[in-house]
């Protein structure tokens, strides 16, 4: 039950409902004639949203990953475990930029 609640269709569904909740002022909004501000502003908002799911999914992998590799093999898990908190800093550290990248305004 808890499984096919969070199936890939179900959250897809889910965000794209959120999406066009939170977006309908920004999309229908109507400025001067050609200048687009508005699809500008819902594009760094999207693009913020892409880096945040591709770093937690990303993340999740990466860990996952890790803990499978300790329990298989225990005697290098001290090992795993460095490379994993240096790949999870990089990680992060590439999706504060691009944070800062999507929410700087021109």
């Amino acid at each position: 039950m808890i499984r096919s609640m969070f199936s890939i269709r179900t959250l897809s569904a889910v965000a794209a409902v959120a999406i066009t909740f939170l977006c309908a002022d920004v999309a229908s909004a109507q400025e001067a004639a050609g200048t687009g501000r508005a699809l500008i502003d819902l594009s760094a908002s999207f693009g913020a949203g892409l880096v945040v799911i591709g770093a937690a999914l990303g993340i999740g992998r990466l860990a996952a990953s890790a803990y499978e590799g300790m329990s298989r093999q225990p005697e290098v898990a001290g090992s795993i475990q460095t490379a994993m908190i240096i790949a999870a800093a990089l990680i992060e550290g590439f999706t504060f930029y691009a944070l800062f990248i999507c929410s700087s305004k021109t």
